[in-house]
């Protein structure tokens, strides 16, 4: 998943000679929090965020009188306030790595450099639009929860007994984080699961692997059954959570 295909399309940059009122303003207008600061060459020389202009406005400048600090602010250039040599990414590394960055060094942005010059910014809220879409939970439909062996074939098992049931993909994600050695967290999100049918179909997943719990989710309610819990009639005897 490239930052190509994920980054924001709009930039809106700034020049460092521009006075602090002048980025806020820029900020409002576009309901952004951060803005690249490129030189005439358009190279990145800085980034600039609605925090650094916060941090400068609550100075001890605070203390004059309105129309004195109004003055004084104009006066203030980005430069003196932007954050030089910003950390960057390419439009061919991941967004995965852009994640991984952001969260590490508690940034909630980043420019995308390419050949030299700022192309684009991928933020946060790319991140997670990326998340929304690849789980699929916006399609609702069933997630199965597994604790499975690390080993060929494990995923394709169960998600071959799903589809007996008539479910149908919407997403696979995998981790073997916080698990014991050998074994994989598996999440499997499938769409038209024949719901009277899911007593037998928990109780064959049981008998395949280590089903944690499925979570139903459909018309702006959640059911969530958990893999020891047996359903009465068919239906989930289980807990549910409306919206």
């Amino acid at each position: 998943m490239l930052v190509a295909n994920w980054m924001s399309s709009r930039l809106v940059t700034i020049d460092p000679a521009e006075s602090l009122p002048q980025a806020n303003k820029l900020m409002l207008q576009h309901g952004i929090r951060r803005l690249p600061v490129v030189d005439k060459k358009s190279r990145l020389v800085g980034i600039l965020t609605d925090r650094d202009i916060k941090q400068a406005w609550a100075s001890d400048a605070t203390t004059l009188e309105v129309h004195e600090l109004a003055y004084l602010l104009s006066r203030i250039s980005v430069k003196e306030v932007m954050t030089p040599r910003p950390i960057t990414i390419t439009p061919t590394d991941t967004i995965e790595e852009a994640a991984e960055i952001m969260l590490e060094k508690k940034i909630s942005g980043l420019p995308v450099i390419e050949d030299g010059q700022c192309m684009a910014m991928i933020t946060q809220s790319d991140i997670f639009r990326a998340l929304v879409l690849l789980t699929g939970v916006t399609k609702g439909g069933m997630l199965f929860a597994f604790n499975l062996p690390d080993e060929a074939g494990s995923i394709k098992r169960v998600g071959d007994i799903i589809r007996s049931y008539g479910g149908r993909m919407v997403s696979i994600l995998s981790t073997s984080d916080r698990t014991a050695e050998g074994r994989r967290q598996v999440y499997i999100r499938m769409r038209l699961v024949d719901r009277d049918q899911l007593e037998p179909l928990r109780r064959k997943l049981s008998a395949e692997g280590e089903l944690l719990y499925i979570l139903d989710s459909r018309e702006g309610r959640k059911e969530l059954i958990m893999a020891s819990q047996p359903m009465a009639s068919g239906a989930a005897a289980s807990a549910a959570l409306d919206h």
